[in-house]
């Protein structure tokens, strides 16, 4: 097994992605599709996104949707911030852990994460938490790459993950999915496509009895 680094270890790494972080992601759109889209246009009310990085979903939110985003690097929540504040947008961004979030529980209508639980080195945690912090009813919208159905693209996955969950906290053959059904979780809408490697997700935590 593959050792996790440190979380200052990995704010270090995003804090220096932050640069080029939004063309490097450019590139890799074309493989996610609206994936995007789908997430964010599906989000209501109080919403928080984990992992907001630079903040590329902010432009694609309802316009009645009130923003949170929280991200380990204060690098990328800069960079956020700018793109908020060049959307004409109000959002609340802070620097936090998805493992630990500092939110009470049920404090929002919608949790969002895109592509963010492939870094986060307890990601069954960070779904934890998540579920945690949504309101009963309330939807959790999750989109990341994951392991592919392609045998031959596994093998690659698994070669790959020896050098990138190592010095780039990059993980290829994870599944939120049974994370979020494992919370309990009711799974509305699921989609998974590119040999599966792409995949999103929209799930109602269950009302409060």
């Amino acid at each position: 097994m593959v050792k996790q680094p440190g979380v200052a270890r990995i704010r270090r790494h995003w804090d220096r992605q932050s640069v080029t972080y939004d063309s490097k992601m450019a590139r890799a759109e074309q493989m996610f599709g609206d994936t995007r889209d789908w997430v964010c246009r599906q989000a209501t009310g109080q919403v928080l996104e984990v992992a907001v990085g630079t903040g590329l979903n902010l432009g694609l939110y309802p316009e009645h949707a009130a923003l949170t985003g929280m991200d380990l690097s204060p690098a990328m929540l800069d960079r956020a911030r700018r793109h908020a504040a060049e959307l004409g947008r109000a959002v609340d961004l802070r620097v936090g852990d998805a493992q630990h979030l500092e939110f009470d529980d049920a404090s929002f209508d919608t949790v969002v994460c895109t592509f963010g639980l492939c870094a986060v080195p307890d990601d069954g945690g960070a779904v934890d938490e998540m579920v945690r912090v949504l309101r009963p009813g309330g939807l959790l919208l999750l989109a990341d790459h994951v392991v592919s159905t392609s045998a031959p693209l596994r093998l690659l996955q698994a070669v790959a993950e020896l050098y990138s969950v190592r010095f780039q906290n990059e993980h290829f053959r994870r599944r939120p999915i049974l994370h979020v059904r494992a919370a309990g979780l009711d799974v509305e809408r699921h989609d998974r496509f590119t040999r599966g490697v792409v995949e999103r997700l929209a799930a109602r935590k269950p009302a409060a009895g």
